[in-house]
């Protein structure tokens, strides 16, 4: 894994020291290695985190001729089989990498070479020949890739930091940005929180050449009609299932030149490809989690059974109150949005723990719940769709005390509640009728909002992604349409992203996701939607399919979703210095974004019963405390690790070859 950066310009020559400030930016990314190509109106950075081939796999990596060149971020995991094939149609390799089947596969398809990619990846090839930059995003979002256009010139980068070393780029918060944020909890691609700062989309190839910028889907998530899909029959689809996550797991696991580890929550998904690995290969196998000295986020006893189960050697890093606090700021910077929860912070520092013990690799369940059904969001739309036919019924009152088994404030407990959550909104025909209440609540921070900044969001339209949902989606189960909104939106916006790539890289750490797998993803989407969600029992095949490998302690366990805790985290065991300064009138009136007599009555309610606070003001607090540390850090500062200028190892000059001649 690695930190990607450039500039291409068609009016004017490309200052080399500017990309060399962009790399350094990246360094956290890719501390093995950096390097800057120089072109005329081109200039490609690279900073690397070396794991396959550390000998040969230096980047940018140019072709033989020099007419190519690539800067790579991610893995594309199906490069020895991919190497093979283009070897058999005439191409020669000097290396082992699998940054030069990239080259390859671009010279011999051209950028529809993504489309054979199986992997996580962000790349930009600088095509000297053409005299056009293309930048591809692998399918699923695991990698960021953001830009920005100026005219007829385009500087691309792995994180926004890395956009705003360049001083003349606008550094202010965007209105619409923010608005998605506070609606789907992330910002959905193209959008950004930032003014003039876009993300190229899952699954999209931009290019970019004097003619200007043009972006194309090369996949798009799909579902079969419902009633019409491959397989009806529940063991057959359990068997190919466990085929398909087991050789995505081993992928993962043995190509590498480092070892690799595994991360064990507690749950399902990580149990599975932990067991994976263990019962697949022959390699020893080192695991990690997070514990919580808060009883009641904590999974520490399934995670233990597990560690007996597979006698994996396994490190802990239990997380409090003040610890989570202390992090934060830092949390924020990294992960360049907004949060509503404080969760991304314990897996701050669960991948510095996988750091310290010496590894760089690590495979994690994630991605299991979007694609087999696993949310509770899945389940809150059954019961919906169960009480939109007989909203009457005192049966379903009963379905949704199912529901949060695990939560103490179970809104089972509370029918009139429940009944105008389930209830209100419950039609059939609405594609986002599974979303519409999460995002409606969500929304429901804006009342914190300044009134200029509302004013600016009342004017300013926010598209529904259900509006880009395919047309044929009216013939789909509601599962599949559910499952495709949080695809689209939750997976690649905050999951990969703000607990995902954000929070691994800041350490230096590559996270690997099996069930995030081509293969397995396109499969799981075929599947019946009952053999994912079988009643309320979610991942009902998954189960089926290793109940073998897995304790039944964890395969019969309610699905209890990750959490932290939340305004506990700055407020219950003393409240942090930083936590006065950004939420102070001053502090408050420079960024301009909240209603400083709000946040004062949210401060003062924090510090008395934090303990006590609900959902609602749980996020409106980390959401206030995110906002305010994101404008400190990017909008009025750079949000860089370090002033000044490390230059990368490397400047590679090829201005003056028989090529560009």
């Amino acid at each position: 894994m690695c930190g990607i950066c450039g500039i291409v310009s068609f009016d004017r020559s490309v200052d080399a020291d500017l990309v060399a400030d962009m790399v350094t930016s990246l360094e956290h990314r890719g501390p093995d290695d950096s390097a800057v190509v120089v072109d005329h109106g081109a200039v490609l950075g690279h900073s690397r985190l070396a794991l396959i081939d550390v000998a040969g796999g230096a980047q940018p990596l140019g072709s033989a001729d020099g007419t190519l060149w690539v800067t790579f971020n991610g893995e594309v995991f199906n490069y020895v089989e991919l190497r093979e094939e283009l070897r058999s149609l005439g191409h020669h390799f000097t290396t082992v990498s699998d940054t030069e089947v990239v080259v390859h596969a671009y010279e011999q398809w051209g950028a529809s070479c993504v489309e054979r990619f199986n992997g996580q990846w962000a790349l930009a090839v600088w095509d000297r020949r053409r005299r056009r930059l293309v930048l591809a995003r692998d399918r699923m979002g695991v990698r960021p890739l953001y830009y920005r256009v100026l005219g007829r010139e385009l500087a691309f980068a792995s994180e926004v930091k890395t956009l705003f070393t360049d001083r003349s780029v606008t550094r202010e918060l965007d209105p619409a940005g923010l608005k998605q944020v506070w609606t789907y909890w992330s910002c959905v691609a193209p959008s950004t929180v930032f003014t003039d700062i876009r993300q190229l989309a899952p699954g999209h190839v931009a290019t970019f050449d004097d003619t200007g910028l043009r972006v194309d889907p090369y996949w798009s998530q799909d579902f079969p009609e419902r009633g019409r899909e491959a397989s009806q029959d529940l063991e057959e689809n359990a068997a190919a299932l466990r085929e398909a996550v087991t050789r995505a797991t081993r992928l993962r696991f043995e190509r590498s030149d480092f070892p690799v580890g595994a991360y064990l929550s507690g749950g399902l998904d990580s149990a599975v490809t932990a067991a994976t690995i263990r019962h697949a290969t022959s390699a020893d196998l080192t695991t990690f989690s997070v514990r919580f000295t808060d009883d009641e986020f904590d999974e520490g006893p399934y995670q233990r059974l597990m560690v007996e189960r597979l006698g994996t050697t396994h490190h802990t890093v239990d997380v409090s109150h003040r610890d989570i606090a202390e992090v934060f700021p830092e949390v924020v910077r990294q992960a360049e949005s907004p949060l509503l929860r404080s969760a991304p912070a314990p897996l701050f520092l669960l991948s510095r723990l996988v750091r310290e013990n010496g590894y760089k690799v690590v495979v994690t369940g994630e991605g299991a719940d979007e694609v087999l059904g696993g949310y509770d969001i899945y389940r809150e739309a059954r019961v919906r769709q169960f009480w939109a036919r007989d909203p009457g019924s005192t049966m379903r009152d009963g379905a949704v005390g199912l529901l949060y088994p695990w939560l103490a404030r179970n809104p089972g407990k509370a029918p009139a509640f429940a009944r105008s959550f389930f209830g209100a909104g419950a039609d059939p025909t609405d594609r986002a009728m599974s979303h519409h209440p999460r995002w409606s609540s969500t929304s429901a921070l804006t009342a914190m909002l300044s009134p200029a900044l509302q004013s600016s969001m009342a004017a300013t339209a926010v598209a529904d992604p259900a509006e880009r949902m395919p047309a044929a989606a009216e013939d789909w189960d509601p599962l599949s349409r559910a499952q495709w909104l949080e695809i689209a939106t939750l997976l690649p916006g905050y999951i990969l992203a703000s607990q995902g790539d954000r929070m691994l890289m800041a350490n230096s750490v590559e996270g690997r996701f099996p069930f995030l797998d081509r293969e397995v993803v396109e499969l799981a989407s075929q599947l019946p939607a009952r053999h994912k969600l079988f009643g309320l029992e979610e991942k009902f095949v998954l189960k089926r399919a290793f109940a073998d490998l897995v304790p039944p302690e964890i395969l019969a366990r309610p699905k209890q979703p990750y959490r932290a805790p939340d305004a506990p985290s700055f407020f219950a065991d003393g409240v942090p210095d930083w936590v006065a300064e950004v939420t102070s009138p001053r502090a408050l009136a420079a960024a301009g974004v909240f209603d400083p007599r709000q946040v004062a009555g949210l401060v003062e309610k924090a510090r008395r019963r934090s303990r006590s606070f609900g959902n609602t003001d749980n996020m409106r607090m980390v959401s206030v405390l995110s906002t305010q540390l994101l404008h400190e850090q990017l909008v009025v500062g750079s949000g860089l690790d370090r002033p000044g200028r490390l230059a990368p190892r490397r400047v590679v000059d090829i201005r003056d070859t028989e090529e560009d001649a």
